[in-house]
């Protein structure tokens, strides 16, 4: 086993964890119970790590992580008006759904 990253939160861990399972790499979430002991616990010690099984993929989970955390960012005008930025497929302030010509990086 061998850790790929340090997540700042638990949400986060298991985002990356499902993403390289998704890309065919075997990864786990270690240390995820450990936030209830921040405060006793140097905080760096207590935030969540993704693991990996096999050593041989740490190029592999390492491209796709890296992938994962610099996604292009959306921008697109809503029918109503509203610029909507960043990774959100539905506007805010109406519901309407972001038109798939619409999309930019």
């Amino acid at each position: 086993m061998r850790r790929i990253a340090q997540a700042p939160n638990l949400a986060i861990a298991t985002l990356w964890v499902h993403a390289l399972r998704e890309g065919g790499v075997d990864a786990s979430v270690q240390r995820e119970y450990l936030g209830a002991a921040m405060g006793q616990l140097p905080p760096d010690q207590c935030l969540p790590e993704v693991w990996i099984e096999d050593d041989g993929q740490f190029d592999l989970a390492e491209r796709l992580l890296d992938e994962l955390r610099n996604r292009p960012q959306r921008r697109w005008q809503c029918q109503c008006g509203e610029l909507v930025e960043g990774g959100f497929e539905q506007c805010w302030r109406c519901g309407a759904m972001m038109p798939p010509h619409r999309a930019s990086t």
